[in-house]
């Protein structure tokens, strides 16, 4: 299956890259609308400037096995965010803008870089807030040769149009679905609206790509999976989550990525209620309640972790996430990742996506590397 930008005719690009500029000029690339001229440099609700702006660029091997596959996904990292979750693993980027500006022709050659380096996929982290940025970089790097599908590794924040606008350009939407509840949507992350936002977002998604489609090793083609991180006492509002999906989707159509990785970092220990573990008993319940209503994918291991997985955004900038220890931040904010695995008893990956051979045709090292564990996404 190749990958849906490529079919892109130049005038289609081109119209695509023009209406997300439009979009800029006063700033609507997201649902908070801020309305500054980001094309004049103003900035927003993000922080975002009127420049790409990027922390890293690395095959990550610790994403879900059919991302990561054998050779890891070309992940990009993008510096700023339009959510601001207190939580958040990539906070050196999120909030405190890690990274460096990145012109059209060198994105474009660090995207083919990736494709050289061997990796399965594109997988663009946090990419709403520079799409007028990134698109001509992309189309650039289509028309010299690259063609690995492309993931949008999201927090699921989404302006219905700016999905329809990334129709035929995204292969593997890659969403959270953080909250069930605009409380601690609000509280958390700043997003009073984020529950009805995220649900319109995540159905549109759906409805562009379909359920998740893998090729014969296993790696994710086309479709969506959908990610949610269980907080403490059920402050995501999990149960709320499982909730929506049962009502809305077919179990057998939706993959999912039910994640424990949860840690107390950057500001997390400000609110009492965050500042401890999550309870390995209450995700093994949370986890239970998904697969009795069906659902399958990728579950963790609440008690185990890998501090190998640990980035520090300041150091890693190319250098492939393999899982080998690397020297992470200062202990008080090291983001340590709980342990992911597919199992038949725990909501493996069906086979229908993929043909009962094709995951266990994958290297032991992607299922293991998920095992320890450093999905890409935000909180």
């Amino acid at each position: 299956m190749q990958a849906s930008y490529t079919y892109l005719s130049d005038d289609e690009w081109r119209e695509r890259t023009a209406a997300f500029e439009r979009l800029a000029r006063r700033c609507a690339l997201c649902p908070r609308r801020c309305g500054v001229d980001r094309l004049a440099g103003e900035r927003g609700f993000c922080g975002a400037p009127g420049e790409l702006v990027i922390s890293s660029l690395f095959p990550h091997h610790g994403e879900e096995p059919p991302i990561s596959g054998t050779r890891g996904s070309g992940t990009v990292f993008f510096t700023y965010c339009t959510l601001k979750c207190a939580f958040c693993q990539n906070w050196q980027l999120s909030h405190k803008g890690e990274g460096r500006p990145y012109g059209t022709e060198e994105f474009a050659h660090k995207l083919l870089a990736l494709q050289q380096r061997g990796c399965h996929n594109i997988n663009l982290v946090t990419a709403t807030h520079f799409l007028p940025w990134i698109l001509p970089a992309l189309h650039r790097a289509a028309r010299q040769g690259l063609r690995l599908p492309l993931v949008y590794n999201c927090g699921g924040y989404e302006r219905e149009e700016v999905v329809d606008l990334l129709e035929g350009i995204v292969d593997v939407w890659l969403p959270d679905m953080k909250y069930g509840d605009d409380r601690p949507a609000a509280r958390y992350s700043r997003a009073l609206d984020y529950v009805a936002v995220n649900r319109a977002a995540v159905r549109r998604m759906f409805r562009q790509v379909g359920p998740l489609r893998l090729d014969g090793e296993g790696i994710a083609r086309r479709g969506l999976i959908l990610r949610h991180l269980v907080l403490p006492g059920n402050r995501a509002a999990s149960d709320q989550v499982l909730s929506f999906l049962a009502d809305v989707f077919d179990p057998e159509d939706l993959t999912v990525s039910w994640m424990a990785q949860y840690r107390p970092l950057y500001r997390a220990g400000e609110y009492p209620e965050l500042a401890g573990r999550l309870d390995p008993a209450e995700y093994a319940q949370s986890c239970r309640t998904l697969l009795q209503a069906g659902f399958a994918g990728f579950l963790q291991d609440a008690e185990r972790l890998d501090e190998a997985f640990v980035i520090d955004f300041q150091s890693r900038k190319e250098e492939a996430l393999t899982g080998q220890p690397e020297t992470g931040p200062p202990s008080s904010t090291r983001r340590a990742k709980g342990a992911a695995h597919e199992v038949d008893t725990m909501g493996q990956l069906p086979d229908r996506a993929r043909g009962r051979s094709a995951l266990d045709r994958l290297h032991d090292a992607s299922a293991a590397a998920f095992l320890a564990g450093s999905p890409g996404s935000r909180g």
